[in-house]
Parts: structure tokens; C-alpha cells; sequence
């Protein structure tokens, strides 16, 4: 299988069918890789997150953005959060 994750962010953005040019996946739904591409997604085991603009990530409240994102209380609890399973 070698490096092939199950749960990455192209992976579900296929099997969700989630409307996004960049989608990032984290276990527990609290740290990710800053997002360059518009619109994108977070993803947990359970649903995601949708940012339909650079403005609408960066202003969000929950999200302290640095070289992670760190997304306090996990994307689970953010309004928008479109669970999957």
C-alpha cells in the first residue's frame, strides 16, 4: 500500500463528493496545514468544514491560523460543519 492514507483530504473530497479545489483531513479535527486554494475544506473522520473564500477562512473565529491551523474545540463544533457519518 505503502504511503497511501485512507482518510486524506483528496480521498474523502471523492468519496463525499465535497465541492472543493483543497481539502485537508486531521484524525481529531484540530490541527491542519494552512489552506492556498479557494474553496477548501477541513475534514474528520465524521464531516467537514466548507471556506468558500480566503476572507470567510481567515476571519473565522475558530481557527487560530499560523504555520498549522489549530482549530480549538475541533471543526466538529464550528457552525457549518456538515457531518458525514
Amino acid at each position: 500500500m505503502g504511503g497511501y492514507k485512507t482518510n486524506s483530504g483528496n480521498n474523502l473530497k471523492r468519496e463525499w463528493s465535497i465541492p472543493a479545489e483543497q481539502v485537508r483531513y486531521h484524525k481529531d479535527g484540530t490541527f491542519y496545514m494552512p489552506i492556498e486554494k479557494f474553496p477548501a475544506a477541513f475534514c474528520d473522520p465524521k464531516g467537514y468544514v466548507l471556506f468558500n473564500s480566503k476572507y470567510q477562512y481567515e476571519n473565522s473565529t475558530y481557527l487560530e491560523i499560523g504555520s498549522r491551523v489549530h482549530v480549538r474545540r475541533g471543526i466538529c463544533n464550528m457552525p457549518g460543519y456538515i457531518k458525514m457519518k
